[in-house]
């Protein structure tokens, strides 16, 4: 019999930092959202909870914040968007919201970092972060 090897599902996440204001409003945003979209909303606490709180200005400046514009590849393309909360989300200006499935994914990596996301259809997906720009 040969061993199969699941790499996706043994590898662990990978470290992620949020800054204790984005931690709070996000808690609650994904708290809220569970009647409308609980998948989502499950992955964003998920997310939330293994991430390592810090205090706002101690943010490292190539981490993923609410605001922060970035640049990642998936599947060969490269995509520009900020991360934004719902109401400013705006697919056609690049603006993707914390609560789809690649914004959470998204909050809290830094530059260089990769995770594995599932897309709303089930299709598993990865990205990298290629460039974290922060609000000004």
């Amino acid at each position: 019999m040969e061993k199969q090897l699941h790499h996706h599902n043994t590898q662990r996440p990978p470290e992620i930092v949020v800054g204790g204001t984005d931690h709070a409003r996000l808690t609650s945003l994904a708290n809220a959202a569970f009647d409308t979209v609980p998948d989502t909303a499950e992955e964003l606490l998920s997310e939330l909870d293994r991430a390592r709180v810090v205090a706002d200005e101690a943010v490292p400046q190539d981490v993923v914040r609410m605001g922060s514009v970035v640049e990642f590849e998936s599947e060969g393309d490269r995509k520009r968007v900020t991360l934004v909360f719902p109401p400013d989300a705006d697919i056609s200006a690049g603006k993707v919201s914390v609560l789809t499935p690649v914004g959470a994914a998204l909050i809290g990596l830094s530059k260089g970092q990769s995770i594995a996301w599932t897309a709303r259809d089930g299709s598993s997906h990865a990205l990298t972060i290629r460039s974290v720009e922060q609000p000004r």
